[in-house]
C-alpha cells in the first residue's frame, strides 16, 4: 500500500472517493469500475458524496432526537408504572433490551446518541 506522499494525484483522489463512498452509503464501492475516471471525475463524485454525507448527518440527528423523545416518554411511563426513580427505569430498559447494563449498547438499541445514559458505566 502506498503512502500519501507516494500516490499520484489521481490515486489520492481515488482513495478519498473510496472512503467517502463508504461513509455515504455504508459499504465500499467494489462494484464500480473507476479505471477510466479522470481527476475531474473523482472530484465531482467526491463533491456529491460530501453532500450525501452531510444529508445523512442531518437525518441521523433528527432520528436521534425522535428516539430521545421516545425514550423520555418511556421513562415517564415506567415511573408511572412503579419505577421508584429514573435509575430504576433505566435498569428496566436494560432488562427489556437485554443489554446487561451496558449503557452504550442500550443507546444503540434505542437509537439515541452514545453517552445518553452515561458512557461505559453499568447501571
Amino acid at each position: 500500500m502506498l503512502s500519501w506522499e507516494e500516490m499520484t494525484p489521481i490515486e489520492e483522489a481515488g482513495a478519498i472517493w473510496y472512503d467517502a463512498y463508504k461513509d455515504a452509503y455504508g459499504f465500499r464501492p467494489r462494484h464500480i469500475d473507476t479505471t477510466e475516471w479522470t481527476l475531474t471525475d473523482f472530484h465531482k463524485e467526491i463533491m456529491v458524496l460530501d453532500q450525501v454525507i452531510a444529508e445523512n448527518g442531518i437525518q441521523r440527528l433528527q432520528e436521534e432526537a425522535i428516539a430521545a423523545d421516545k425514550v423520555e416518554r418511556t421513562i415517564l411511563s415506567l415511573l408511572e408504572a412503579g419505577a421508584k426513580d429514573r435509575e430504576m427505569a433505566i435498569k428496566w430498559l436494560h432488562e427489556a433490551n437485554d443489554t446487561n447494563g451496558d449503557n452504550d449498547f442500550l443507546c444503540y438499541c434505542l437509537g439515541v446518541v452514545y453517552g445518553y445514559f452515561g458512557s461505559y458505566s453499568k447501571v
